[in-house]
């Protein structure tokens, strides 16, 4: 798809900067560049003074350019490698902008120009968001093997098994008698069409894993008040992001800190103090305390071993790690719990991170594997096993001939290779500017 204008934006982080990067994209970029650089080689680094349009010296910077169709977006693009400072990148995106024809980039437009000149499908583009977005080593193995498109193969893989089981079943509906059709190809295509079901039942349920990966296992910390769990969320994240006293009921809301364990994203929750006697506030607090244990994927429930105060039960069917606290000044044993710790001392708290590390790894699965990354992924996936089951449950040829079609379409629209203009301003504008 050609487009009529061209598009220029920051596309390097915060400034001020050791370096800025301004990319260009769109039919004026050889323009743009031989106004402002001179000639450059094709795909070659090139040293240039840079110049503004009264062709005095913006900066001395490097100029890259790569002609369409072989770029990023499929049009000329080109990169400006300048000093990082406001001031020039300001003037150089002043400088480029002058230009008729060319204007300032809207959140993910480059991208989009990519998937609409054919050169990233819808699940490689939001892969190549979760890459840009990376905070732990395996968010990005997880967002580069889908960047790759490793998760775009294995959906167009299915697709085209069903195109063909459709191709089949229709042909042995129109041309049954001819000689050069088999008589019956009803068993091999239903063979597989079952298989596909399995496979795709399997791959969904990697959908929690692929969660934990992208957002982090969550660790909610639960007891009774001054049971030291703002103490414990204090000691895990190595500063004083909670208040820690001696008066029941300080912690009211849920404060939250994100670790990185051995590559993992891991967020801890430090909750309100569970107790029946508590203000109109508190009382807030708790039940949102209760409520995140509710959905959480590992619960710390922690007791004072000094001066043991029972919460009762915990309604919650996330796995919990009873832990007793204070174990430096606990005039009893540690018997009744799975882990001692002291957030004062620090003793204990070495095999608490090692549980929550070999937890959160269990969790996440197999680094390897291809998993589902979005919900909207996983839904179009049931909808297609939904088909499935009706066409292999079906008895008219042609209606279960139907039912493929929409399977194939379902999974078309995972990778956006049908109807999906609904779904583009929404993926697009998690970008960034200038990607």
């Amino acid at each position: 798809m050609a487009s009529k204008d061209s598009i220029v934006a920051l596309s390097s982080g915060r400034l001020p900067a050791g370096l800025a990067v301004i990319r260009v994209s769109g039919p004026k970029t050889r323009f743009v560049v031989e106004t402002i650089a001179g000639t450059v080689k094709d795909r070659f680094t090139t040293l240039r003074k840079l110049r503004a349009a009264d062709g005095s010296v913006i900066d001395h910077g490097l100029v890259l350019f790569f002609p369409g169709p072989g770029s990023f977006t499929g049009e000329d693009v080109a990169e400006f490698q300048v000093h990082g400072s406001r001031a020039v990148a300001a003037k150089m995106l002043e400088t480029i902008t002058g230009f008729e024809g060319v204007r300032h980039a809207e959140p993910g437009e480059f991208s989009r120009r990519a998937f609409l000149n054919g050169r990233l499908d819808l699940v490689e583009t939001e892969a190549l968001a979760d890459l840009v977005n990376a905070e732990t080593e395996a968010q990005r193995r997880f967002a580069l093997r889908n960047a790759d498109g490793a998760q775009s193969g294995l959906y167009s893989n299915w697709r085209r098994r069903l195109i063909h089981a459709r191709a089949m079943i229709e042909a042995e509906i129109d041309f049954a008698d001819e000689e050069d059709v088999p008589g019956s190809v009803s068993d091999a295509v239903w063979s597989d069409v079952s298989a596909i079901i399995g496979e795709i039942d399997r791959h969904v349920e990697g959908f929690k894993a692929a969660e934990i990966i992208r957002d982090g296992f969550e660790v909610v910390i639960l007891g009774a008040p001054n049971a030291g769990k703002s103490s414990l969320f204090n000691a895990l994240a190595r500063r004083d992001a909670a208040i820690v006293t001696d008066e029941p009921g300080t912690t009211r809301d849920l404060l939250e800190v994100a670790m990185d364990l051995d590559g993992l994203k891991v967020r801890i929750v430090d909750t309100a103090g569970l107790r029946d006697a508590a203000g109109t506030v508190e009382s807030i607090g708790i039940e949102r305390a209760r409520a995140r244990a509710g959905e959480t994927d590992l619960i710390l429930l922690l007791e004072d071993m000094a001066d043991p105060v029972p919460v009762g039960d915990v309604a919650s069917g996330a796995p919990l790690l009873r832990v007793g606290t204070k174990s430096d000044i606990a005039g009893v044993g540690a018997g009744a719990y799975d882990l001692a710790i002291s957030s004062r001392n620090g003793a204990g708290l070495g095999a608490l991170l090692d549980e929550i590390r070999n937890r959160a790894a269990k969790a996440a699965g197999a680094a390897g594997e291809v998993l589902p990354s979005r919900l909207r992924h996983v839904e179009l996936l049931k909808e297609t096993t939904g088909f499935l089951r009706a066409a292999l449950a079906g008895h008219s040829q042609e209606l279960r001939a139907e039912e493929l079609r929409l399977a194939a379409d379902r999974l078309g629209r995972i990778i956006g290779a049908v109807d999906v203009e609904d779904l583009l301003d929404v993926i697009f504008s998690q970008f960034c500017i200038g990607k």
